[in-house]
Order: C-alpha cells, then structure tokens, then sequence
C-alpha cells in the first residue's frame, strides 16, 4: 500500500463511512489528527463545492498524498434552500443537533409534506501533490418528516426522510444509507476518478 489518502475531516461518522466506501482501494485512509494535520480552516465559499476545494487545499498544504474534502449540508426547499452551505454553522457550531432538527421542525410544523421537500448536498474534492484536482457532487432528494426518529445517523439524518424506504436517512442500515446518500454517492464517483489515477504500485498517475 504505497499512496496516502488524506481525508480532512476529524470525524469519526464519517470516518467509517469513507472507509466502507473506499475500501479495497490501493491506499492508506487517514483522516486529518491521524496524518498528524491540524488546522483551523475558513470555510467562506458560496457553494458546497468551493468549500471542499478551500478545506483539500488547505490540507494539501501540509500533507504527503493525495487529499479528499468534502462538504456537505442539507437544503430545504421551503426554506429558500436554507441552510445549505451554512449547515454545521446554523445555530452556532456548538449547538446540537437535536437543537438543530427540532428548530427546523419548528419551521415547518404547519407546511404540508408535499411543500417540505430536501434534499442532502455532497460535494468532495481531490487534490493531487502535483496540484491537480477535482470536485464531484451528489444529491439524495427526500423531505422533512414531521419527528425525528433512528438512531443509526448523525447530523440531520433524523429528520430527513427517504420516499423509497419511508423512513428517516437515520432509520436506515449502513449498507442501505451508503448505497443512497449524497455522501455516498460522491465518494463512490470520487473512488472512480482515484482509480484511474492510482497505478499498481499505489503511486497517483
């Protein structure tokens, strides 16, 4: 296993699910304290995917490998797609998110189903030593049920529901969450993009 990949996230959520994704490929899969990189990043892009290449960036600066960023967020329709790219910042970073699901429901408690409408936003960067990079984003559509339930997700997941299953992002298994969610989605469209760039050796092509 030659090639590093450097994921800059602290977290262990999505830690896991990076690495299930991400699994088999020809590389070690750190996340930021693990290479040993800690930095105070500004997120002050106006789209997911600007955040994502200001955060790979950053750590590009201080790593030896190939770095992946992701930012993410949910958007509610009704809420002129609030609150986007300010989701961990709304409310305050430190607030929970059982502060942050229910304020939302609170929004909403009088808007009918057909009106709550969201969706989850994924965008994840790549950059290359050489500096090269890429960003790919990916959306799973849903809307805001009216009570969170489950206990498998994090973040919003309790609140936001998927048609096909009936049930909260939360609610879902790993297996079933991975193979639909934004996050998901991008990373295995990022897993492709690495692959054709990552040879035998592990070395990036």
């Amino acid at each position: 296993m030659g090639e590093k990949i450097i994921f800059a996230t602290g977290n262990k959520d999505k830690m896991r699910e990076i690495r299930e994704i991400l699994s088999g490929i020809d590389a070690e899969i750190l996340s930021m304290g693990e290479a040993g990189i800690s930095l105070d990043i500004k997120e002050d892009g106006q789209t997911f995917e600007e955040n994502a290449l200001i955060k790979a960036r950053a750590v590009a600066g201080q790593a030896d490998g190939i770095v992946l960023a992701d930012d993410s967020g949910l958007e509610i329709d009704y809420l002129d797609r609030q609150p986007g790219v300010y989701s961990a910042r709304f409310m305050g970073e430190d607030t929970s998110y059982e502060v942050k699901n229910q304020a939302l429901l609170d929004c909403l408690a009088v808007v009918p189903k057909e009106r709550r409408t969201a969706r989850f936003v994924c965008a994840v960067a790549a950059v290359f030593s050489d500096g090269e990079a890429f960003v790919c984003r990916e959306t799973v559509e849903g809307y805001i049920g009216e009570r969170p339930a489950g206990e498998n997700g994090f973040g919003y997941d309790p609140i936001f529901y998927v048609e096909e299953y009936g049930c909260s992002t939360a609610e879902l298994t790993r297996e079933q969450k991975n193979e639909i969610s934004h996050r998901g989605k991008a990373l295995r469209a990022v897993r492709k993009e690495l692959e054709k760039r990552i040879g035998q050796g592990g070395s990036a092509v």
